[in-house]
């Protein structure tokens, strides 16, 4: 495939990015002018991407994503080596618990919940599975961000200043890297209403002995009841159960 063909698939692929919570449903001269491309080439790369089950028509010259993606997420279940180890470990957290178990993972930069399970009284949650969360609030990607190397983090620090500072965080570097060391250091990570006003998690990392990141494990639940738990107790759990789960992994 010569490079001009890989510039136009990867054009083409670049129209699924363009859905959102926000815009669900596009119409192809949308499309044109969202990727600054001519008509013809909109509907040229739609129809291509409905041939593929990736787009469907939706309503009259309007397209949504297609059922080709969630057979894709199966797979993508399916094959994911941290689930196919951490589901019963999360079971397990959850009967001792009560409380809701998150497996949440970053691809790229962004974070992304892969699986839950439900505790006794259900939690509410805004975000699930597929939905991008923020990168600086709620425990799953503090305690990640916290098992990056100095220069990793640097990175993500000098790539999100808004971000950051929306958040509440050290906005100087010394002191940013000083947080996450602090939460590296205790393991783990309480969040009391950060991501949503109602909701508490306590989130551990998933990381192997070489240091690999697998992602985090959470038990999520409402800021009234984890304010009356054992948390000393709790976060012991989620440790050992992440650790449990690393050393699953190939």
């Amino acid at each position: 495939m010569t490079d001009k063909s890989l510039s136009s698939l990867a054009r083409m692929l670049g129209v699924l990015d363009l859905f959102n919570d926000t815009a669900p449903v596009w119409s192809a001269e949308a499309v044109a002018e969202a990727m600054k491309v001519s008509v013809p080439t909109a509907y040229r790369y739609v129809k291509l991407l409905v041939a593929s089950g990736l787009l469907q028509r939706s309503a009259e010259s309007q397209y949504s994503l297609g059922p080709r993606i969630i057979v894709l997420d199966h797979f993508i279940r399916a094959g994911d080596p941290v689930l196919q180890h951490a589901v019963p470990f999360m079971k397990e957290l959850v009967e001792t618990t009560g409380f809701d178990c998150v497996i949440s993972a970053l691809y790229g930069q962004q974070l992304l919940d892969t699986h839950r399970e439900y505790g006794s009284v259900p939690a509410d949650l805004g975000y699930g599975r597929g939905r991008p969360r923020p990168l600086f609030l709620g425990g799953a990607p503090k305690v990640i961000l916290s098992c990056f190397t100095p220069s990793a983090l640097h990175k993500v620090f000098d790539q999100h200043p808004e971000a950051i500072a929306q958040a509440g965080l050290p906005t100087e570097w010394s002191e940013f890297r000083k947080y996450y060391s602090s939460i590296r250091k205790a393991g783990h990570y309480l969040s009391n209403g950060e991501l949503e006003s109602n909701l508490a998690a306590l989130a551990a990392p998933i990381q192997k002995a070489d240091g690999t990141v697998l992602g985090a494990i959470s038990v999520v639940t409402t800021v009234q009841r984890m304010a009356v738990i054992d948390v000393a107790k709790v976060a012991a759990l989620v440790m050992r159960c992440a650790a449990d789960i690393a050393i699953r992994v190939p």
